[in-house]
């Protein structure tokens, strides 16, 4: 009996190691979807597959409170283990000495070579890695495909250039008797992420936001203003979007209500999109002004400095358990991110999900013409003189000369102790 007693506790004892290794992960929503219960389902099976690895992860809010809500944590001495944070946060991170790069931490440094280049771009510095992409995005071009043939156009083409957005916009707007607008051409979100719509705009254009080493930004170059131009004459001159503000957390309801026909938005509410559209809609690459292009998005991983040796070692595990290409693909079907690596899309279930639903990816094709997501030393900051300027253009209080002026001019004041 008792040599049975030994066995069972023994065996209890493999199932569930008395000092598992215990990991907080806190991580953003900025999408549509039931994202905090895949995520919840997907860090229980993986600690069904290493139950010597215990994960706590807390859904904190969008990216800037779960960035917040981080450094909080580890300046209170309670950092989180991982997080997933905005790929661009790593200037801020490395500032702040809050994170390792995970050079260290792997033994085999082939790994970094399985995800797309356009998404460790910006977790690479110095000829170290510091993050590895997770639930990583380009802006795509939702539109309506029965707008379109409502409105005369064919439903399978979307605008490939800006000239082609406004044409097809003026004829997608719908009046009522008393003339008020019941829909709209075209809305491209100012809140939330405004500067990274403005990117989108300007690589466009052919101008470039930021240097390399994150201690310049480019908002007064001519073809940046151009662009703040033209997104502001979408509103004020051909009166084809709705005058001031369109927020990122309703825009997606505006498409879905018919509100509006095309919507500039991230591919990570492309799931929820489909789950919920009552018309058939189509998802293409962003328009062109001298060339394609949009800023790669989202979110990576990131290990912190503060998490012991064992602590560290079971994140990498983790991380590489929820990117592998099963669990990537998994992750796109499921919220609309563009799935980190090319052996993802070579997956069986990714295969056939792609050939019932070609919109999946769209994304993913376009970072032959994305670039690095706007990242600098102190990017909240930056970011915040941004959004201010756009909102300041959009609603029409300052020209987008002299809104982008005033950013500049706040972006160097930051910026010159990073020389």
């Amino acid at each position: 009996m008792l040599m049975a007693a030994a066995f069972a506790a023994l065996s209890m004892g493999a199932a569930r190691p008395a000092a598992a290794v215990d990991l907080t992960m806190y991580y953003p929503v900025a999408v549509g979807g039931p994202v905090t219960k895949i995520i919840d389902d997907m860090v229980s099976r993986f600690e069904k597959d290493n139950p010597e690895v215990k994960v706590t992860a807390v859904y904190a809010g969008n990216y800037t409170d779960t960035m917040t809500k981080a450094m909080t944590a580890m300046k209170g001495g309670q950092p989180p283990q991982l997080s997933v944070l905005l790929s661009t946060d790593v200037f801020t991170l490395m500032d702040e000495n809050a994170i390792v790069p995970i050079d260290g931490l792997v033994s085999d440094k082939a790994w970094f070579k399985d995800f797309y280049p356009a998404f460790m771009a910006n977790g690479q510095i110095d000829g170290k890695t510091w993050s590895i992409p997770f639930q990583r995005s380009t802006i795509v071009l939702y539109w309506n495909r029965e707008a379109f043939k409502e409105a005369g156009l064919d439903p399978e083409k979307a605008p490939a250039s800006w000239d082609e957005l406004v044409e097809m916009s003026k004829k997608l707007v719908k009046k009522d008797g008393a003339g008020n607008t019941t829909r709209w051409g075209v809305e491209i979100p100012s809140t939330g992420y405004a500067y990274w719509m403005l990117q989108a705009l300007a690589i466009e254009n052919g101008q470039k936001m930021m240097n390399e080493p994150g201690n310049e930004v480019y908002l007064t170059a001519p073809k940046t203003v151009a662009a703040l131009d033209y997104w502001v004459d979408l509103s004020r001159k051909h009166n084809v979007a709705p005058a001031g503000s369109i927020d990122w957390a309703t825009l997606r309801t505006d498409f879905l209500e018919g509100k509006t026909a095309m919507m500039w938005h991230t591919t990570g509410n492309l799931t929820a999109v489909k789950d919920a559209a009552k018309f058939q809609f189509g998802v293409a690459m962003l328009p062109a002004k001298e060339q394609r292009g949009s800023p790669t998005g989202g979110g990576n991983f990131y290990i912190f400095k503060s998490a012991s040796p064992e602590q560290q070692k079971a994140a990498v595990k983790f991380i590489q358990w929820m990117t592998a290409p099963d669990r990537a693909a998994e992750w796109s079907m499921k919220t609309g991110y563009v799935a980190v690596s090319p052996a993802a899309y070579k997956t069986s279930a990714m295969t056939e999900y792609a050939k019932g639903f070609p919109q999946a990816t769209v994304a993913r094709d376009q970072l032959e013409h994305a670039v690095p997501e706007l990242s600098v030393h102190e990017n909240g900051r930056i970011y915040k003189f941004v959004g201010d300027a756009v909102q300041a253009a959009i609603t029409g209080t300052q020209k987008p000369q002299e809104a982008l002026a005033a950013a500049q001019q706040q972006a160097d004041r930051v910026l010159r102790a990073y020389k």
